[in-house]
């Protein structure tokens, strides 16, 4: 089950491979994820010095009045990989037109994980075409739906 969502990832890149990998969080961040609480769209994620790091996701303390003064719900967030993992994803940031997005935040038994996307990002036509490909089939769902 998703706690939160990138909705706009599959519609804006193409996404080649994909990624688990745990999250470096404060307790009321927890809170707030698994309350639904929180945003993906615009963040990415940058290698530094073989380590990896969420940069531009919100998540909003889940008692503002019980949190520290000094948090910044923008935060950049660590994230846990294998190694073999941070340099296959170190490797994909180094070439042109590629980007790791966050795809969604989800519990795995305890724990909160989270998908990452290597994409490619698409051009407006290309937009369009999933669009219409996204429509038609739904439309084609609706119709067997209700001839059955």
């Amino acid at each position: 089950m998703h706690l939160i969502e990138h909705k706009k990832a599959r519609l804006n890149y193409e996404i080649l491979e994909q990624f688990e990998a745990g999250l470096e969080l404060f307790g009321y961040e927890v809170k707030s994820l698994r309350a639904k609480q929180g945003k993906l769209e615009g963040a990415h994620v940058i290698i530094r010095n073989g380590e990896a790091y969420l940069v531009g996701s919100h998540i909003p303390p889940y008692q503002p009045s019980n949190t520290r003064a000094d948090y910044d719900p923008d935060r950049t967030r660590k994230l846990l990989l294998t190694k073999k993992e941070l340099v296959r994803l170190g490797e994909v940031e180094g070439q042109k037109g590629l980007t790791i997005v966050p795809l969604w935040v989800y519990n795995k038994g305890s724990k909160l994980k989270i998908e990452l996307g290597v994409g490619r990002g698409k051009k407006q036509f290309d937009k369009r075409e999933t669009l219409k490909k996204r429509d038609t089939k739904r439309e084609i769902d609706r119709t067997l739906k209700n001839k059955y």
